[in-house]
């Protein structure tokens, strides 16, 4: 079947795998493999020279892995993709393999808060690297913002834990105008409800360990290459340069449209190792699975529920894509028409202690520091995943100390909606 005429639905249960040819098995094995036979000397050659696909070592490639990442690039409508041992080293070292010591990048302001940290503060420590920091849709202030530095620029489809939605196409044709590529974490839509690429992202990353996942069973995180950019311009040195760590080869000339995953894998996995483990592998093929099902639960609850809270009269407001009145309802109907995903926030009215009492009231939601579980889970972002920002940081980023985040569940809706219920009655 060509992954080309396929559905999604069908992508997520067959793509990248047809059986073990070695014993017929039907679902994929977890290969528990630290290293991969070479018939000779030369073959082993061949295949660190990459002159031969095939595999190396298991901190590079493993054949469960490899399954995985075939599915989630046919579900993006990407070229190839790779996954790492978290969605925070998805990303750390996608922003490594595109810029150097000295460059700069462009990222909208409304990200997840450990992303601002390491934007912020780790990358500039460590690497040099520094961000320029734009409103999410501001594109006079991404226009402004680039300059001969600038490497990439860098958005959320839906931001965390505020939910604006991106305007992809645009942000595409602003980074494209200017030779840069696009960087889009799609953690929050997964490849069912949007995908990126579609509209013009170059690269796509995903925490694995959310809904892809599913089960709040593993962590890991993916990145997908589109394959369509042109890494052989001048504004990307990591890839016209020669690479003296790799025999001096030009990736963007040797490798072409693949260059990025290529070079991520090559470089990043091979030297310092974010490898995801073949059992974590298989844990997300089992949640790939069941995602589009899953998902359009997520957002058909998701959706009831912030109806029911934007009536209810002890809350003060309530942030939900699919809202007509939510300032993102229209951008949701172009990019999020399946349905616009599992989160919603919300304020109380009397402030941050009342928004902790109902999140402690909450039975039937369990509170923890997750979110794309099949259970639905509350937590009061301000004094937990963006405790690390300041007070004038996280209102920036869209996050009143009030704001209380809903990751909605796949449980029967109305006893849900009994939960909250019965939670708001103690404010």
């Amino acid at each position: 079947m060509s992954e080309k005429t396929v559905h999604p639905e069908t992508l997520a249960v067959h793509a990248g795998w047809n059986g073990d040819p070695a014993t017929d098995a039907c679902a994929v094995p977890v290969y528990r493999t630290t290293a991969y036979n070479f018939k000779n000397a030369q073959d082993g050659a061949d295949r660190f020279a990459l002159k031969k696909a095939a595999n190396i070592y298991a901190r590079l490639m493993n054949p469960t892995e490899d399954v995985l990442e075939k599915r989630l690039a046919a579900l993006e409508g990407g070229a190839a993709a790779l996954t790492l041992s978290s969605g925070t080293a998805a990303i750390y070292f996608s922003v490594t393999n595109i810029a150097e010591t000295g460059s700069e990048f462009i990222s909208a302001d409304n990200v997840y808060g450990g992303t601002f940290v390491q934007f912020n503060t780790i990358l500039p420590q460590s690497n040099n690297i520094h961000v320029r920091w734009t409103h999410l849709n501001d594109f006079a202030a991404v226009e402004a913002a680039i300059n001969e530095k600038t490497r990439f620029i860098y958005v959320e489809t839906i931001g965390n834990p505020a939910l604006g939605v991106a305007d992809i196409e645009k942000y595409a044709e602003v980074a494209h105008r200017h030779g840069l590529p696009l960087v889009v974490d799609a953690t929050f839509s997964t490849p069912i409800l949007e995908q990126p690429i579609k509209w013009g992202a170059d690269v796509v990353i995903h925490s694995l360990s959310k809904w892809i996942g599913g089960h709040g069973a593993g962590i890991g995180g993916g990145g997908v290459g589109a394959g369509k950019f042109d890494w052989t311009q001048r504004g990307n040195p990591l890839y016209v340069e020669p690479d003296t760590g790799y025999h001096g080869i030009k990736w963007g000339e040797a490798i072409g449209k693949l260059a990025f995953i290529t070079r991520l894998r090559t470089v990043a996995l091979r030297n310092q190792g974010p490898t995801l483990s073949p059992d974590a592998n298989w844990i997300f093929l089992q949640g790939v699975e069941s995602l589009p099902l899953r998902i359009a639960r997520h957002s058909e609850n998701a959706l009831a529920v912030a109806k029911y809270l934007k009536a209810h009269p002890k809350v003060a407001w309530v942030r939900y894509p699919g809202l007509p009145d939510d300032p993102s309802y229209a951008l949701a109907q172009k990019y999020l028409p399946k349905g616009q995903g599992g989160m919603v926030v919300f304020g109380i009215k009397g402030g941050a202690a009342a928004g902790v009492k109902v999140a402690d009231g909450l039975k039937l939601f369990t509170q923890l520091a997750n979110v794309g579980d099949a259970r639905s889970l509350v937590i009061h972002p301000a004094s937990s995943t963006h405790s690390q920002l300041t007070e004038e940081e996280q209102i920036a980023g869209g996050l009143p100390p009030e704001l209380i985040r809903l990751s909605i569940g796949i449980e029967y809706i109305d006893d849900i909606l009994a939960d909250l219920e019965q939670a708001l009655a103690l404010a």
